[in-house]
């Protein structure tokens, strides 16, 4: 089976997590989002790498988290999908209107996945506040809309996920890449 690296971003609480766990029972390789996970150990911690307090050591992690995460599957075969990517780490950067740093630019860019890019849309029945997501659904929606632009313009392809169920979204998913619905051990 070909190694691909496929990832699903888009918008906050837009189902990409669900669906990762679907694949995930599914028998496929996932990889977890960063960010959630930065901003758990924060609130514990107490550290400021949050993404509206410390948006650059939210992103510095945020780009470690990703390239330790490729590292992390080299040896792999087969496909593995992740919740979100690099690319959404160097995004916020870019919408922020803040210079990445050399070295997380670099480290960042050289994080390279599948070019066909699943894109969940912005779902506001989905859509959950809460202490690891304070902001509103509108600023989830400008986010969504900024990695919209920033995949292409890195020349990545996007493919919308419909608003369905997470069954018939890992269905669409993995026809839409040639996949067989479960993985094969």
């Amino acid at each position: 089976m070909e190694r691909r690296r496929i990832v699903i971003s888009g918008c906050s609480s837009g189902g990409k997590s669900t669906l990762l766990k679907e694949l995930g029972t599914r028998g496929f390789a996932t990889v977890e989002e960063p960010g959630r996970q930065i901003v758990r150990e924060a609130l514990e911690t107490g550290s400021d790498a949050l993404p509206w307090i410390n948006p650059e050591a939210f992103v510095r992690r945020a780009i470690e988290i990703a390239a330790e995460s490729l590292r992390a599957v080299r040896d792999i075969d087969g496909p593995i999908f992740f919740d979100r990517s690099a690319v959404d780490a160097l995004a916020h950067f870019e919408r922020l209107s803040i210079d990445t740093p050399a070295d997380l630019k670099s480290l960042g860019e050289a994080c390279l996945y599948y070019r066909t890019v699943f894109f969940a849309p912005p779902w506001a029945a989905l859509y959950v506040q809460d202490e690891e997501r304070p902001l509103p659904f509108e600023e989830a929606v400008r986010e969504y809309n900024w990695l919209r632009i920033a995949y292409p313009a890195r020349g990545y392809r996007l493919i919308d996920l419909p608003k369905t169920s997470v069954e018939t979204r890992a269905d669409f998913m993995l026809r839409t890449l040639g996949l067989p619905l479960e993985a094969l051990q």
